[in-house]
């Protein structure tokens, strides 16, 4: 494809953009622009062009074949260009520019900004935007360059890279314990304040318990419930139940003493942690460098919380 003399880089930035999100709106927002600027800028794309790049409806949009081939063009050339400029910077020992990156609520707050601090401090020109939610982001649609995420990955059209594995266990403050007394047994959680957390917006109170060869399901119940992990966690530092997480979200309390484990022997599901990268885009060096971070910093957790008779046993 022959570009125009005229073609501005800021246009192909903005399709590109409107292609993952599938919204000139989303497009817009994304680069700072009024939607009425982001359409006229569209419209000059395509008039210097010749084709159109874009099938308008009331409800959507969707790219022409002439857009689909101008997507794939444009992201090798920005890629390019991007790559250019982080090794130029790299010459210097810096990276420069945006990484993206989601993850839930409590696994962004507690393990990966502090893991990606000592990152950041090295390279000062390098923007690190979170998109924390415990709602799952679409990396096709959205403006993430990279994801982690708990469990097993579905969409098989993304990359995976495995960081750790992680099981969930039940976790309680000390003084709650204190105060109501330490089960010996998951039957025995129908005595207790159950902390649960809303997962695509339902509670989660069917809890699933294995010791060995044994596997036991109870029903959670409690008075608070959240979409929040980091708050379900909190309110369990607070002392105000019972919390059923997966291990990585509670490591620093366990070893901090916020937290103890509740009958260490019994653990939950076995939960992979992964990162996750879109197929159809360029990966810019920064962000390989980013992920490269992250598989290095995963590799030096020490998750006790994966063995089974890990942390605090009740008392005799």
């Amino acid at each position: 494809m022959n570009w125009p003399a005229d073609l501005q880089l800021a246009q192909l930035q903005l399709f590109i953009r409107l292609a993952d999100a599938g919204s000139l709106s989303a497009a817009a927002r994304q680069m700072h622009l009024t939607p009425a600027a982001a359409s006229a800028s569209l419209k000059r794309l395509e008039a210097s062009l010749a084709v159109r790049l874009v099938e308008r409806s009331t409800r959507s949009m969707r790219l022409t074949p002439e857009g689909e081939l101008l997507r794939d063009h444009a992201q090798r050339a920005l890629g390019v260009l991007d790559d250019a400029r982080s090794l130029l910077g790299a010459q210097r020992e810096e990276l420069a520019g945006e990484v993206h990156l989601a993850s839930p609520l409590d696994l962004g707050r507690t393990v990966l900004s502090p893991m990606l601090s000592p990152f950041l401090a090295r390279h000062p020109k390098l923007r690190l935007v979170f998109h924390l939610s415990d709602a799952v982001h679409d990396l096709m649609r959205e403006r993430v360059d990279l994801a982690v995420r708990y469990g097993v990955l579905q969409d098989s059209s993304l990359v995976v890279r495995p960081l750790l594995e992680t099981r969930r266990v039940l976790v309680a403050s000390p003084g709650y314990l204190a105060a109501h007394g330490h089960p010996a047994h998951p039957d025995d959680l129908a005595r207790h304040n159950c902390l649960v957390l809303n997962l695509k917006s339902r509670p989660e109170i069917r809890w699933t318990f294995h010791r060995g060869t044994e596997t036991v399901q109870v029903k959670a119940n409690g008075n608070r419930v959240a979409d929040d992990g980091g708050l379900v966690r909190e309110w369990a530092v607070a002392g105000l139940g019972i919390a059923f997480k997966a291990g990585l979200d509670v490591l620093a309390d366990l070893k901090a003493g916020r937290l103890v484990r509740v009958m260490p022997a019994w653990h939950g599901d076995t939960t992979p942690v992964q990162a996750i990268l879109p197929t159809h885009r360029h990966l810019p060096l920064r962000v390989r460098r980013l992920l490269d971070e992250l598989v290095m910093q995963f590799a030096r957790v020490d998750d006790t919380t994966s063995n089974d008779n890990s942390g605090s046993a009740p008392p005799d």
